[in-house]
């Protein structure tokens, strides 16, 4: 082994001041704990699927060898005057002062008379890059070391330029050969040392690598990278990693294997799945669920069972019918078979997250008691600290040697997507497309998981562009992929697997009848190059015959129908398409009816309280009243297990009416007489093509008039489910529609423009001759929590989350009575509300003044963890406030209402 000289180990990699105490590493026991973490983590924690996609082309032994190369190497660009001069982050000359004389000591002369006037433009990890490719590194691997900080060099970079431009950031001097000389010394010592460390001669034995390789190294090296820069496991001083050393002591000081030891025991404190064969259907499900499995379930596992080499599958199966269960039972076969060892669910809205969570926990539990292990679970979306059987679950520091589904707390902010089994909101996967920095942490955390996509129908043009870039990137990774669906086009279905294969084998798919297959319930899959269907279902022996109503009438006329309708008892859910709507017929409801309002412009803990009692009422083996009215929007069509005597609904494209047709008669139980034929009543069609301003601005004009004009007056479930959502998106047969024509341009292009939006910070379809160079060139900016990840991707308007509170004389109280001195302050933050964006059209002056409303008021916010940085919008003792030329009132059973305020104008 050869042996360093004095010089390379004076170089430092961190330094500071911790309680008086002066602290620093040597640069080189940085190195090899990196080196030692990476390597650990390739052999150790990534699993199967990603150790394939890493060693594409490459013998065990050059993976091997090419993992503890970047791991070493990455901080190499460290190794330069304008890194080593750099002053303390607290500004402590003093033990600038020590660093600096340990290298002119050293040999570095002339070192403290060193002033760089371009330091900011070699930055460590370009630094690095420079120095590897100007001895001779080919870029695929220079610029993983160049990314190594969450983003490549740009697309034109050149190590030769770098090195031109600002010589002396690289040597001390432009022009001083001598002093050139000491630093061009210690690199070549430190590049032979790292050679010699992951069994290279020399740069040029270093292999290239495709791009799906460079990301998932770059991912593996960022994680490596923090481990080996964590003096304490979160922060917390009892469980020491890589601790820094005194001023007086070198590297000869410390045992570097003992030291990565120590640090990886305490960092390892979760177990990893090892899936174990599913063998027999029905005793899975019974083992699994409790119950055995439906027919299309039994049928659906069986065919997913004998897939070989797993790509996109597409189910297509009713509502109620049971497709999680499907889909989980899958993600541990296909993991078994693909080499993966975990999942996540991607699911439309964060009430959908949070009740999938629920059911996932119950599952990973378990894989638990099987594995004989903690498996650390992760619930992903704006409010997931406030998910009480997530703040209930033990953290993995804290089990020991118990077997538990646990909470790891360094999977957190951007390393998130890391642990195993994750459960979130869609953003979190088509956040995989969008150009961020440290975008390398989402591909390596879903490159080891099965993805599971619920509701893959319900996304728009704009997030289904991002959807397809990233099944792209999933087909490149080989990652198996189950979207779920009850009502998708064909066309749809079509895009989506030519997406995923194109990703996978780098050229089109080739055209099949699977294409236009309208069989329902159908499985469509891809095993290798070939797409296979399943569609030899048995035939279904009660079909739901749905009575079609055209309802065209004003909201009074529509109330007394719907309480006529339950007049002698029964559950009657309206389903409209504006919070407001649903707010005014509320209002307009007899108040000895009982009623229960859903949508999304409610405190985060009353939308909990509503869902619950939702489910409690009218969901599955629930307790029903006599009577009840349930009104809501959207949020009522998508993945709640809730039943409804009668249905009365607004317009919307014909695979969403199904989908809310799919909340009626859901359960087999007794109904009142009058109600036993499921009715459905269509809402808002007051002629063809005539659907009334606040529908057309929601849905385009071009499907609502598709749907209106082949909506039967009987509809046949689940038989009619296909068929009917194809004729509305098949254009082909819209030469019998009359004024059809405008609309469907007008539709497309919309679709147009939005797909070109969504493009512009959108990275690259996978080109495996590409380095890293460029790859988030043009990024976007500020994403920095869920919210503005869900702004990009989802093409939604800025807004902003308050926390709504009563302000009075006597003190401030949360909207259900509680003094908020007599809370915890977690409590105080689950207040939450998002503003219409009509009340805060100007975003920045509106943040300006609930920031000064929350100074005035809750100034103390600043010093909690749970408070700092929330803004306020403080109501009056009537729940009402004056914002922005609005009157805003909040109301527990309708929620936040806002109206013009007229003596404002």
């Amino acid at each position: 082994m050869k042996i360093l000289s004095n010089r390379a180990k004076s170089l430092w990699a961190k330094k500071e001041n911790n309680d008086g105490q002066e602290l620093w590493l040597p640069l080189v026991a940085h190195l090899m704990d990196a080196k030692n973490v990476i390597n650990w983590l390739y052999n150790i924690w990534l699993d199967d699927s990603q150790k394939s996609v890493i060693q594409q082309n490459l013998s065990t032994d050059d993976t091997q060898k090419l993992v503890k190369f970047i791991g070493y190497f990455h901080d190499i660009g460290k190794a330069t005057p304008a890194f080593q001069t750099k002053p303390s982050y607290n500004r402590d000359l003093q033990l600038d002062d020590e660093l600096m004389e340990k290298l002119l000591r050293n040999g570095f002369t002339k070192l403290s008379d060193y002033r760089p006037s371009s330091r900011r433009y070699s930055p460590h990890a370009i630094a690095g890059e420079t120095l590897l490719e100007n001895f001779g590194l080919n870029d695929s691997i220079g610029s993983i070391i160049g990314a190594h900080h969450g983003k490549p060099a740009e697309k034109f970079f050149d190590y030769e330029d770098q090195i031109y431009d600002y010589t002396s950031n690289y040597f001390q001097s432009d022009n001083d050969t001598s002093v050139q000389n000491n630093w061009e010394k210690v690199h070549k010592e430190l590049i032979q040392y790292g050679l010699s460390q992951s069994d290279y001669n020399q740069l040029q034995d270093v292999p290239k690598i495709n791009q799906e390789q460079a990301v998932l190294l770059t991912g593996l090296l960022i994680m490596a990278d923090w481990i080996a820069s964590s003096e304490f496991l979160n922060n917390d001083l009892s469980r020491p990693m890589f601790p820094l050393i005194r001023l007086d002591q070198s590297i000869d000081d410390i045992n570097l294997k003992q030291r990565f030891q120590n640090a990886i025991m305490t960092w390892d404190i979760s177990g990893h799945w090892t899936p174990i064969p599913v063998i027999n259907i029905d005793e899975h499900y019974e083992k699994r669920w409790g119950f055995k499995p439906r027919s299309v379930q039994r049928l659906m596992s069986q065919v997913i069972g004998k897939i070989t080499d797993p790509g996109l599958i597409i189910i297509e199966a009713p509502m109620g019918i049971g497709k999680t269960e499907i889909a989980l039972t899958a993600a541990e076969q296909l993991s078994l078979t693909s080499g993966t060892s975990g999942v996540f669910m991607g699911l439309p809205t964060q009430a959908t997250s949070n009740a999938m969570f629920s059911r996932v926990d119950d599952w990973v539990g378990d894989l638990v008691k099987e594995e004989n292990t903690s498996l650390p679970i992760k619930l992903m979306h704006g409010k997931a600290q406030f998910n009480q059987e997530n703040k209930n679950l033990p953290r993995a520091e804290n089990v020991g040697d118990q077997q538990s589904v646990v909470i790891n707390s360094w999977f957190s902010g951007k390393k998130s997507m890391l642990a195993d089994f994750t459960i979130g909101t869609i953003d979190h996967v088509l956040l995989m497309s969008l150009k961020q920095k440290h975008l390398f942490l989402r591909h390596l955390g879903l490159s080891g998981k099965v993805v599971i996509i619920d509701e893959i129908h319900a996304y728009d043009s704009y997030m289904n562009s991002y959807l397809k870039r990233t099944l792209q990137w999933l087909g490149a990774y080989h990652i198996p992929v189950i979207a779920l669906s009850a009502t998708l086009p064909k066309e749809r279905r079509a895009a989506l697997m030519a997406a995923y294969y194109r990703g996978k084998y780098g050229h089109k798919i080739g055209d099949g009848k699977w294409q236009d297959n309208q069989s329902y319930p159908l499985l469509t899959y891809l095993d290798g190059k070939t797409v296979h269907q399943f569609d030899e279902f048995p035939k279904t022996n009660n079909p739901h015959k749905n009575k079609i109503v055209r309802l065209d009438v004003d909201d009074d006329e529509l109330i007394s129908k719907v309480v006529e309708s339950i007049e002698n008892g029964g559950v009657a859910g309206i389903i409209v398409n504006t919070v407001k709507r649903a707010q005014k017929l509320s209002q307009l409801i007899p108040e000895n009816i009982p009623t229960l309002t859903l949508h999304s412009s409610f405190l985060a803990p009353d939308r909990t309280k509503l869902e619950d009692k939702l489910q409690s009422n009218i969901g599955k083996n629930a307790n029903r009243p006599d009577k009840m009215i349930v009104i809501g929007t959207q949020v009522l069509e998508q993945s709640l297990d809730i039943d409804f005597d009668v249905l009365f609904t607004d317009v919307a494209p014909m695979d969403l009416i199904l989908q809310r047709m799919g909340r009626l008669h859901r359960h087999n139980i007794t109904r009142p007489s009058q109600l036993s034929e499921p009715t459905t009543y269509i809402l808002g069609i007051h002629s063809f093509g005539d659907y009334g301003d606040a529908n057309e601005s929601i849905y385009a004009k071009y499907l609502l008039m598709k749907t209106d004009y082949f909506l039967p007056s009987k509809i046949q479930l689940p038989t009619d489910i296909s068929p009917l959502v194809q004729k509305v998106y098949e254009s082909e047969n819209d030469q019998k529609i009359a004024e059809i024509t405008k609309p469907y341009v007008e539709l497309k292009n919309y679709e147009k423009q939005e797909q070109r939006k969504a493009q512009v910070y959108q990275i690259e379809a996978p080109y495996p001759k590409a380095s890293l160079h460029g790859w988030l060139d043009r990024s976007q900016q500020n994403i920095e929590d869920d919210a503005s990840a869900e702004a990009a991707v989802r093409d939604i308007k800025e807004s902003i989350e308050v926390v709504i509170l009563q302000h009075a004389s006597d003190g401030d109280y949360l909207l259900d009575g509680r003094n908020i001195n007599d809370v915890d302050e977690d409590i105080i933050a689950q207040q939450l509300i998002r503003l219409p964006n009509a009340i805060t059209p100007n975003i920045s002056k509106s943040i300006d003044r609930l920031e000064q409303l929350t100074e005035r008021y809750y100034h103390n916010w600043q010093d909690s963890i749970w408070l700092k940085g929330a803004i306020a919008l403080p109501l009056d003792r009537h729940f009402e406030a004056k914002f922005n030329g609005w009157k805003i009132h909040y109301s527990k059973k309708l929620g936040l209402m806002y109206e013009k305020d007229e003596q404002d104008e």
